[in-house]
């Protein structure tokens, strides 16, 4: 008995440092090929600002410049071809597509990179626009050490991290699903411009250090005093657009306010409205005429919404 109970704690206490997709190839991986055809369109412009090859030493050079200055900006458009440009510690891209990316059933885009291995990464969060202004950040998820730095070549456990870029090697990109974006009236999730990605500064330095979506330091190789220094951008796949994604699954998702959510959740005009918790359990039923709900009696967690005019249903996190 004794046993057992050693083995469910270790076993409680690994799937809280590695609960991730794994590495590309491996069972349950997310990694998406290069040349899959699930992508209908590549980034067709790009503006770059680059970042310090060392933010903690604004001094340091490589190769006569303070900031990274690998790569042409020209290198992250197009097919990834392992053609990149490095951003730097906290530099960033803009990706623009020819065609607007749209919320479609799945993942919608992917990002690629260039690391070399399955465990080498240098990791950058993500961002879109609708407007070119106003941009959101996917909820990122960090489970690495926050004790020991990693060096400049360390290594990272891919199931540690979830929804930043750069988590697979050379030639498979890191996929996200815009649906995992609150709900915001000033984002058009059937119309997205602009994907941002920004380096994550790996340092655990709290001066420097940059955080994921729930306040934990995200840790990765630090410090890479380079001119190919911070995330190597090799492009980014568009997997739905509005060439590909028809009107039933652009108007897939409803919007709600504000998400996540505490006590009255809100929605725009609908017919029947249906809510129902995680597992299935319907927990309301209103009329055209009703939009909102009060969920400040409700448990903590994981509901859905789905409009009966509507082909899929809204996540709706409610938390206190």
């Amino acid at each position: 008995m004794r046993l057992i109970v050693i083995i469910l704690l270790f076993t409680a206490y690994m799937s809280g440092y590695a609960q991730y997709p794994p590495a590309a190839g491996m069972p349950g991986s997310t990694a998406i090929a290069f040349d899959s055809s699930c992508f209908v369109a590549w980034a067709s412009s790009v503006s770059i600002t680059r970042g310090f090859i060392n933010i903690s030493d604004t001094t340091a050079t490589d190769l006569g410049s303070n900031r990274a200055s690998y790569g042409l900006d020209i290198d992250a458009t197009g097919i990834a071809d392992n053609l990149v440009v490095s951003l730097g510690d906290s530099g960033y891209a803009d990706l623009y597509f020819s065609i607007p990316i749209a919320d479609g059933a799945g993942f919608d885009f992917a990002i690629f990179e260039n690391s070399f291995s399955d465990t080498f990464f240098e990791l950058a969060f993500v961002e879109v626009s609708s407007d070119g202004i106003n941009f959101y950040r996917f909820p990122a998820f960090s489970l690495t050490d926050t004790l020991a730095q990693t060096g400049s070549f360390g290594n990272t456990n891919p199931e540690q991290v979830h929804n930043l870029a750069g988590k697979y090697r050379q030639y498979y990109g890191t996929p996200f699903d815009l649906s995992d974006i609150a709900d915001s009236p000033l984002l058009r999730k059937d119309s997205v411009t602009v994907i941002r990605i920004v380096d994550v500064i790996g340092t655990i330095d709290p001066q420097f250090a940059q955080r994921d979506y729930e306040g934990r330091i995200i840790n990765d190789p630090f410090p890479t005093a380079f001119a190919s220094g911070g995330f190597d951008l090799d492009a980014v796949g568009a997997i739905h657009d509005r060439s590909n994604t028809s009107m039933s699954e652009l108007q897939s998702t409803i919007q709600v306010f504000p998400n996540p959510v505490s006590s009255v959740l809100h929605w725009t005009g609908s017919d029947e409205v249906r809510i129902f918790s995680a597992d299935g359990q319907t927990i309301f039923v209103g009329t055209a005429n009703e939009n909102s709900f009060d969920f400040s009696e409700m448990v903590p967690g994981l509901y859905f919404l789905k409009a009966s005019n509507r082909a899929t249903a809204t996540k709706i996190v409610v938390n206190r």
